[in-house]
């Protein structure tokens, strides 16, 4: 009995032992720019990130590799800063030459270079991070969660100028809720997407003080607030001929009950 008792406890060890082995395996490990590693190329990060359609969850690795000589890693807490390349308010430094870098919150993490003429050439990475959710449970019968719905602004038109009321009729006809996001799709080159706090900037094409700023030409936005939601461009013509949308977002729908 006393050895059956020691098989067992050996064997509820080893499982345990993978299960957590598991869970550290599914974290992934990404060198920043692959054999490139971190250096000053134009848009090379952008489209690394977007290369093989990556997708970076909670429990990721970034790896940046380099110079430490006449380079370091430099994460920044919003769109702003990454945009303008401003290093003043920085979250952490990096300066080893050879950073590992875990992805521990949700939500988009900046990283620049504090060499402010790469950095302008284009040496930043902009990553979207999700959260795994967690194991699956099977639902009861009685009750099915909402799942938001996605929808690409301008449908096959995109974000462009198109009409000075094309994007308000867009709008109007459908119903947005908690959960849901938008996508952009535009040429960067000319084009960006900012989304400002309130009705007078929308009016105007104030972006002086916006809420966020995206600009990789497919942007992501999830709306996760109840409320009037304002995207604009910083482009004052475009923005004044029309390219500028407001959606009203209502509560989360209620979940089905199934008979």
């Amino acid at each position: 009995m006393a050895t059956r008792t020691r098989i067992l406890s050996l064997v509820f060890a080893m499982m345990m032992s993978f299960t957590v082995l598991s869970g550290y395996c599914s974290a992934k490990i990404y060198k920043v720019g692959d054999s490139e590693g971190w250096t000053a190329k134009d848009d090379v990060y952008y489209a690394w990130a977007e290369r093989d359609y990556k997708e970076f969850h909670v429990g990721d690795s970034l790896v940046f590799e380099y110079d430490h000589n006449i380079n370091d890693v430099t994460q920044v807490s919003g769109g702003l800063e990454y945009e303008f390349c401003d290093l003043s308010s920085p979250r952490a430094v990096y300066n080893t030459g050879h950073d590992i870098v875990t992805l521990t919150e949700p939500g988009f993490h900046y990283f620049i270079t504090s060499n402010q003429e790469q950095c302008v050439l284009g040496q930043k990475l902009e990553v979207l991070v999700v959260q795994d959710p967690p194991s699956p449970v099977p639902p009861t019968p009685s009750k099915i969660l909402p799942v938001g719905e996605t929808y690409k602004v301008g449908d096959s038109e995109g974000w462009k100028v198109y009409d000075s009321d094309f994007y308000n009729k867009w709008s109007e006809e459908k119903q947005f809720y908690v959960g849901d996001s938008l996508i952009f799709e535009y040429a960067n080159e000319v084009n960006d997407v900012y989304e400002i706090s309130g009705d007078l900037e929308f009016m105007t094409c104030d972006p002086t003080s916006p809420v966020a700023v995206h600009k990789t030409g497919r942007d992501l936005v999830r709306l996760t607030e109840l409320g009037v939601h304002y995207f604009i461009t910083s482009n004052s013509g475009s923005c004044e001929a029309g390219l500028k949308l407001r959606v009203m977002v209502g509560p989360q729908q209620k979940a089905v009950t199934l008979s």
